[in-house]
């Protein structure tokens, strides 16, 4: 899963002129520039897959699983692949259209009666093409998924009642809740739990045998993800739990498994040993753009040489100068993944590490990209620690504009008792507002939020996974507290 749509498209490789094909590189070669990543992006481990044609040329690994131990990690130590998942779920899904289970452009609600969206057309006509190519008119909504207490069917539930953000069909916001949908559809039209088929139709017929599907039960060479701490040097941070299935972020892997999908990806959709897991057209199908991503903010500042971007099914898809990349990435709290293979160049790569957030998968990517295919090189963790840091610079630049625009001496409208009590939302559910000891406390989903007075009748969060942002009250002294806004989601006072 990824928390944003800037993560997603951020994982886009940016290609350069070719200046001819190159040799396989030496193993000395690569466990440097592997070497100069980890150093430059302070990662405390990764591995790594490359595939050429049906020939695993590079499965290596660097680094340790867990800062304050020994242990490192290896080819086989398994890695959280986030949403490097729904490429796993739309192949699942071919199959089934290959055997005449469904269609892509089958109506969503032949296989999930129950399932809505607010918005009327894209209710009557969503289908199964439009909840894998993110383009239903609804937003990524990630905080009704991540940290939440709600499973997935009522998560499912609960996408009816989202407004819609854009006209339907008429732009692209990343939505893994599309894709959990999406893994229904697979289950009911496969007529086995999403997990099942996945394992006998894919990951078991292309020979990876260490793939997980949950968090539970994982190996004991699982790694521990890492967040930067105060003084920037990576720490141990909890791993995201993942105990329900999940078609949008579950799957668990190593490089080794990857290095059979990567076999599998760059022949087109057949597994190693020479199964084919999914017609040619269907293969084609699904690493052909079906919605465009506009290259501007983040999208084109960390893909400065693409010209074509754009969302396949389950995969996004580069075109520069005719040569074409696909690629996915994968971020939860503490690692991070992608996915990457060029099918003109018979070429595969996967980059797997254990640091929150770091752009170190897309510059090993793309150096050995460069590498490969003979392009003319560039210092991509230098470009990309570029990217980082005026990114950095813009966030910490808004932060004190609002900082600035601050009344403190402002008064809150009411006593901060009449600001107490529940806030609803028909989608989020209900924010609860309590005060003891003279301070206010908002609790919503799995979150605690202790609040301080900031401006008027805006409150800041003073601590947890929400510090610094804001919860603004619509107060009125004659009438009381109407709602509340937190997360761009207006909770109303029943």
């Amino acid at each position: 899963m990824s928390l944003s749509r800037a993560a997603v498209v951020a994982c886009v490789v940016a290609a350069v002129p070719t200046v001819g094909r190159a040799a396989d590189l030496p193993g000395a070669e690569v466990d440097r520039l592997m070497a100069d990543a980890l150093k430059a992006w302070g990662v405390p481990g990764a591995a790594l897959a490359v595939v050429r044609g049906d020939e695993v040329v590079v499965l290596s690994a660097y680094g340790r699983r867990h800062v304050g131990r020994p242990e490192p990690v290896t080819a086989d130590t398994a890695f959280p692949l986030a949403s490097c998942t729904k490429p796993f779920t739309s192949l699942l899904l071919a199959t089934l259209v290959d055997e005449g289970r469904l269609t892509w452009d089958d109506p969503v609600r032949k296989h999930l009666p129950d399932f809505r969206l607010a918005d009327p057309r894209a209710d009557a006509g969503v289908t199964v093409r439009d909840l894998l190519s993110h383009r239903t008119g609804v937003g990524g909504n990630d905080l009704l998924w991540y940290r939440s207490p709600w499973g997935i069917d009522a998560l499912l539930g609960k996408i009816g009642k989202l407004p819609p953000e854009y006209p339907f069909r008429g732009g692209f916001q990343y939505s893994s809740l599309m894709y959990m949908a999406a893994g229904r559809v697979a289950a009911t039209a496969g007529g086995r739990p999403w997990e099942q088929l996945l394992k006998a139709r894919v990951t078991d017929p292309i020979g990876m045998s260490g793939v997980a599907f949950t968090s539970n039960g994982l190996p004991a060479d699982a790694t521990t993800g890492h967040r930067p701490g105060k003084g920037g040097a990576a720490e141990p941070t909890p791993a995201y739990p993942m105990p329900e299935p999940n078609p949008a972020g579950s799957v668990h892997a190593s490089a080794r498994d990857l290095s059979a999908f990567l076999r599998m990806l760059v022949a087109g959709g057949v597994a190693p040993g020479g199964k084919r897991l999914v017609r040619v057209d269907t293969f084609a199908e699904l690493i052909r753009s079906q919605n465009t991503i506009p290259l501007e903010g983040a999208a084109r500042a960390m893909n400065p040489d693409t010209e074509k971007l754009g969302y396949g099914l389950g995969w996004i898809v580069a075109d520069h100068r005719g040569k074409r990349v696909m690629a996915h990435g994968g971020l939860i709290d503490g690692v991070r993944a992608q996915i990457t293979f060029l099918p003109d160049e018979k070429l595969g790569i996967a980059v797997l590490n254990n640091l929150h957030e770091t752009r170190m998968n897309q510059a090993v990517t793309n150096t050995l990209i460069d590498r490969y295919c003979g392009l003319s090189p560039r210092d991509w963790n230098g470009f990309f620690r570029k990217v980082v840091a005026d990114a950095d610079a813009a966030k910490r630049a808004a932060t004190a504009a609002r900082n600035a625009a601050r009344e403190p001496d402002r008064k809150a409208t009411l006593p901060l008792e009449r600001y107490a009590g529940e806030y609803v939302d028909p989608a989020f559910g209900t924010a609860t507002v309590a005060v003891a000891a003279g301070r206010l406390t908002m609790t919503w989903s799995s979150f605690r939020c202790p609040l301080e007075h900031w401006d008027g009748d805006t409150f800041r969060v003073t601590d947890g996974y929400h510090a610094d942002r804001l919860v603004e009250f619509a107060a009125d002294a004659g009438r009381g507290v109407a709602a509340l806004r937190f997360v761009n989601v207006v909770f109303h006072r029943p």
